[in-house]
């Protein structure tokens, strides 16, 4: 195992009913700005419960945030943030309100020009408090210091980490995620299982109870996902809930070696078809694996035998298997897995490939896929 430093501050206020909790949660002597998107949470009582539980607080409201979320709305909601003297953000909605709040937390105290803190790392060094209701689990973004924007301006999704943003507390109450559609259940689905084999399906350090964590997690996914789809059950969307969070929070990466080149190439799909995260995923997971195959395949037919539960053919052949029982658990949950299911074809790929050779980029576990492998790898995923 290698060695790890680990800490994780946030406050994750879990079940039924544990919105109420707001009241508590936030120091009423706060202006409190509340983020959120579509306006969804309007529709199925989530914003009233949130405002009922801050009924004496002073909060004002930015709506309009995007599914994947852009710097030049995130930009509007900094100048207010600023202009009002916001003491407390509150995303409510999924990952990509929280991850755009994130963004708007640091940007709003961050003197330099705010896109720096994506394309160029800037150590913003402070944020404004923020904490969030989450109702769709998918990105683990209640319970990391993550975030990712887009920009329409330039067509790119960027990532940044910073320990300021951290949330302060997160409440992930189950029923909130009943009115949800079946696609953003499935997107959540599938985010959570890619997030595990990314600190997963790496290569062998000795980390057996990272491991062990990773493959439950996934294993649960698996298992509750005809529930989760096909009914408004409490015990599963609680399991669903909790594992999203799981997946990256931190506790299954200590000491392991990470991958990331799934969503490195998946957000360059976004940036440049406007596909949704999971969807991209989908399609890069398994092309990946195809083209590493030879570095990955111990861990893959690890996951061959634990989760799929295949004792048949030696080492490359169950290797093979979990690649092919992933897809097949992909397509379970309606999620399609190749570029052609979205009309994806070469022109995308060769903007796509030029970008990575723009940024001279090279990353995966060995730092070994460059633009060309992305070419190659994208080229694996363009049929069915």
């Amino acid at each position: 195992m290698n060695n790890f430093d680990y800490q994780n501050p946030v406050r994750i206020v879990f079940g039924k009913g544990a919105i109420s909790q707001l009241s508590d949660l936030i120091d009423p002597s706060l202006k409190v700005m509340m983020t959120y998107g579509g306006g969804s949470i309007k529709r199925n009582g989530v914003y009233d419960q949130v405002t009922a539980a801050l009924k004496n607080h002073n909060v004002i409201e930015f709506g309009g945030i995007e599914p994947n979320p852009t710097y030049e709305t995130c930009m509007q909601a900094v100048e207010v943030a600023r202009s009002e003297k916001v003491d407390f953000l509150l995303s409510v909605g999924g990952g990509s309100v929280l991850d755009g709040t994130k963004f708007i937390a640091a940007a709003a105290k961050y003197d330099g020009e705010p896109w720096d803190i994506l394309s160029k790392g800037a150590a913003a060094s402070e944020a404004i408090p923020l904490g969030d209701v989450i109702t769709l689990p998918a990105t683990g973004s209640e319970m990391n210091c993550f975030s990712v924007v887009s920009r329409k301006s330039t067509q790119e999704k960027l990532a940044f980490a910073l320990p300021y943003v951290y949330p302060v507390f997160s409440i992930l109450d189950p029923e909130t995620t009943y009115s949800l559609p079946k696609n953003q259940l499935r997107n959540g689905l599938v985010d959570a299982f890619v997030h595990v084999m990314e600190q997963y399906a790496t290569y062998d350090v000795g980390s057996a109870l990272q491991d062990r964590q990773a493959e439950s997690i996934v294993r649960t996914l698996i298992e509750i996902a005809p529930d989760v789809l096909g009914k408004q059950d409490y015990a599963s969307r609680a399991d669903f809930m909790w594992a999203a969070t799981n997946a990256l929070n931190g506790w299954i990466n200590c000491g392991v070696v990470q991958d990331w080149a799934t969503h490195t190439i998946g957000h360059e799909i976004t940036a440049f078809c406007g596909l949704a995260h999971a969807e991209t995923l989908a399609i890069v997971l398994p092309a990946i694996w195809k083209h590493q195959f030879e570095h990955k395949k111990g861990k893959l037919a690890q996951l061959a035998r634990r989760v799929w539960h295949v004792t048949a053919g030696d080492e490359s052949q169950q290797a093979a298997t979990a690649i092919d029982k992933t897809v097949a658990f992909f397509h379970s949950v309606g999620m399609p897995t190749s570029l052609e299911d979205y009309a994806i074809g070469k022109a995308e790929i060769d903007k796509i490939v030029s970008r990575f050779a723009e940024r001279k980029a090279c990353f995966g576990e060995h730092q070994n896929i460059g633009p060309e492998q992305v070419g190659e790898i994208l080229r694996l995923a363009l049929k069915k």
